[in-house]
C-alpha cells in the first residue's frame, strides 16, 4: 500500500502481509474501521477482547475474547521469537512481540504495523549531510526509527548530486530498521544492514562494523545501554558518523539518565575555590561536563512534524549546568507542509534546580511589573524536578536579588514555589538588593561594602537553608502566613521524623507529597545527615528516612 501523506512524502505500510497471519475475524474489524492508515497496532491478550490501537484512540474489535487457538494460528503463520521476543516477517516492517507466562508458554500479542515514510527527514537533511554525529531523542511511537530508516537511505542513495554517496552500515538489533529476513527492506535504500544475535551483544555488532566493513556511517537504533554507549564514543573517537536514537524527551532528561549521560559527555561533580564560588554564586560544589559529547548535534523530536535542535551539544550541556540560557531552534512543518524555523531561547532562570529547563532571559526579556512568568514546557517531573506553580502575584513589585555566599538556584526555587516575581541576577550594578549570609557577611568582603556604600540594601540569614530562605522572602514581599506556608506541615513532619529516628527508631515513611515538597524534605534530611528515598507512585509517591 503506497499512500501520498503530504507534499514530497508518501508511505508504504504493506499491511495485507500483516492481515494474512491474523484471524479471518479480526481483519474484517479492522478492515470495517477504515482508518489504516491511523493504525498502530494490534493486541491479542489470551482472555481478553482484542483491540486496535490507532494515533488518537483505541477500538474493540470483537466481543469474544482471544484463545489459545488464536495465538496459536499467528504464532504458527510467522515462525519463532528471538531472544528478546519479537518476530518480524521477511521483508517487512513489522514487528510481532509477545508476552509469555511464568512456564514461557504465549499469552498476549503485540503487532505493531511497520512503515516506511519517504520524505521525512527534509526537515533536517541539511544536518544530516553536514556529516556530524546525531543523537535523536523521543517517546515511544514519536517516529524516531522512522526517521533513522530515511536517514540510511538517503545518505547511502546520495539525495543529491553535491552529496554523493556515503558508505552506510545499519545495526539492526531487533531488524526495525531494516525489517525482517536476510535481505534489507527497500526503505534503507543501498545501506548495509548487520544483524545482532542477542539484544545484549549490540555493542559488540558496533565495534565490529567499524574494524571490518568500514563504514563512513553507522546508524543505531536504541542506545540504552551503558557498554552501548562506551562503544558509540569509540565509533564517534574513530572519526565515524554516528546516527543514533534514545528513549527520552529532552537534553534535560538525559543529562539526568547516568547510563546515557556520557553521550553528552557525562557529568561529575567539582569543588570550586572559596573565591571562584563566590564569582558564580554558587555553591562550592557544582556539577560540571566531563568529556566532549559523543554527539555534535542533539534532536527532540516532539511529534511527527515538530523537533528542537541543539546545533552545538556541548555548549547547550555546559549553559544547562551553569544555569544560563540554552539557544534551541524549533523546526516544525506548518499547514501548507513547509518547513519553518525559528531560534528560541528560554525567559527565566530555574538553575538546575529545575534541570535547568528554565534559565535567565535578556535584560530586554525580563519580566516587568504585574507580567506572567513564562513557565517551562518540560514534558515530564523527575523526583527532583518542581512542579509549575501558578502565575506570580500580578500585585507584587518585582525585585532584582544579587546572590553572595548563597547558592542562587536556592533563591530561584524558593521564588518559583512562593509564586513571587524575584530576579537573581549576576550583576551587583544591576541588583535591587544582595542577600547573603551571616558566615560572609561578618568578613566584610570588599563586595559587600561597595553595594552599602552605594546604598543597596544587604539581607543578612542566619543560614543558606529553605526555610531561612523562605521566611526571607515571605518578609520581602509581605505574604500572609496562608500564601508564604504552602508546605510547613510536611517541613514539619520531616522535623518530628527526625526526632523519631533520633530516639531510635530505625526508619519512619512521610505522609505522600508531589514532588516539589519531596524535594524540600530530602534537602532537610540532607542536613540532619540522614539518608532517605522516596517510594510508590504518584500522587501516593512518599520519602522515607533512614538512620546510617
Amino acid at each position: 500500500m503506497i499512500e501520498t501523506l503530504m507534499p514530497q512524502q508518501y508511505i508504504t505500510d504493506d499491511l495485507d502481509i500483516l492481515f494474512n497471519v491474523l484471524p479471518p475475524d479480526i481483519v474484517d474489524a479492522v478492515r470495517a474501521a477504515n482508518q489504516n492508515e491511523n493504525l498502530l497496532e494490534i493486541v491479542l491478550d489470551l482472555g481478553r477482547k482484542p483491540e486496535a490501537r490507532y494515533i488518537h484512540r483505541e477500538l474493540t474489535l470483537s466481543d469474544r475474547e482471544v484463545t489459545q487457538a488464536d495465538l496459536d494460528l499467528v504464532v504458527g503463520r510467522i515462525g519463532e521469537f528471538d531472544a528478546d521476543n519479537r518476530a518480524g516477517m521477511e521483508r517487512t516492517l513489522h514487528r510481532i512481540s509477545c508476552i509469555r507466562n511464568r512456564r514461557g508458554h504465549i499469552v498476549g500479542l503485540t503487532c505493531r504495523v511497520g512503515r516506511a515514510v519517504y520524505g521525512t527527514i527534509d526537515i533536517i537533511e541539511d544536518i544530516v549531510a553536514s556529516g556530524k554525529s546525531i543523537l535523536m531523542l523521543g517517546r515511544p511511537g514519536v517516529g524516531k526509527t522512522t526517521m533513522l530508516r530515511e536517514v540510511a537511505r538517503i545518505l547511502a542513495d546520495g539525495s543529491a548530486p553535491d552529496r554523493p554517496r556515503r558508505r552506510v552500515v545499519i545495526v539492526d538489533t531487533s531488524n526495525e530498521i531494516g525489517g525482517d529476513g536476510d535481505i534489507p527492506h527497500p526503505a534503507v535504500g543501498r545501506a548495509r544492514r548487520m544483524q545482532v544475535r542477542q539484544p545484549n551483544l549490540q555493542h559488540e555488532v558496533m565495534i565490529e562494523a567499524v574494524e571490518n566493513h568500514n563504514p563512513e556511517v553507522i546508524v543505531i537504533d536504541e542506545i540504552g545501554r551503558e557498554l552501548e554507549a562506551e562503544a558509540a564514543r569509540t565509533i564517534a573517537e574513530r572519526g565515524v558518523q554516528l546516527i543514533g536514537t534514545a528513549h527520552g524527551n529532552t537534553l534535560d532528561n538525559l543529562l539526568l539518565n547516568p547510563t546515557l549521560s556520557d553521550l553528552v559527555g557525562g557529568i561529575e561533580s567539582v569543588t570550586l575555590s572559596d573565591e571562584e564560588a563566590r564569582r558564580r554564586g554558587t555553591q562550592k560544589t557544582v556539577l560540571e561536563r566531563r568529556a566532549p559529547p559523543t554527539f555534535d548535534v542533539l534532536v527532540e523530536i516532539q511529534d511527527r512534524q515538530r523537533l528542537i535542535v541543539h546545533h552545538d551539544v556541548a555548549t547547550s550541556v555546559d549553559n544547562l549546568l551553569r544555569g544560563r540560557a540554552v539557544e534551541t531552534e524549533l523546526r516544525y512543518r506548518d499547514e501548507e507542509g513547509r518547513i519553518q524555523r525559528v531560534v528560541q531561547l528560554p525567559p527565566l532562570p530555574m538553575g538546575r534546580g529545575r534541570r535547568g529547563r528554565d534559565r535567565e532571559a535578556p535584560a530586554d526579556r525580563r519580566p516587568t511589573e504585574g507580567a506572567p512568568v513564562v513557565e517551562s514546557d518540560e514534558a515530564e517531573v523527575s523526583e527532583l524536578a518542581m512542579i509549575p506553580p501558578d502565575t506570580p502575584r500580578a500585585s507584587l513589585k518585582p525585585v532584582r536579588a544579587f546572590a553572595y555566599g548563597l547558592g542562587r538556584n536556592k533563591l530561584e526555587e524558593a521564588a518559583q514555589r512562593l509564586r513571587v516575581p524575584l530576579t537573581v541576577v549576576a550583576d551587583l550594578d544591576e541588583a535591587d538588593i544582595v542577600v547573603t549570609v551571616k558566615n560572609y557577611y561578618r568578613k566584610r568582603p570588599k563586595m559587600i561594602g561597595d553595594a552599602e556604600r552605594n546604598g543597596t540594601t544587604v539581607h543578612v540569614l542566619r543560614a543558606s537553608t529553605a526555610m531561612q530562605i523562605d521566611k526571607f522572602l515571605s518578609d520581602l514581599f509581605g505574604l500572609s502566613s496562608e500564601d508564604a506556608d504552602p508546605y510547613s506541615t510536611a517541613m514539619r513532619d520531616v522535623q518530628a521524623a527526625i526526632q523519631r529516628l533520633s530516639s531510635g527508631a530505625r526508619s519512619v515513611d512521610l505522609d505522600p507529597q508531589p514532588p516539589h515538597i519531596r524535594r524540600m524534605q530530602h534537602e532537610l534530611i540532607r542536613e540532619a545527615q540522614l539518608i532517605s528515598h522516596s517510594y510508590g507512585r504518584e500522587p501516593y509517591r512518599r520519602v522515607r528516612i533512614y538512620r546510617e
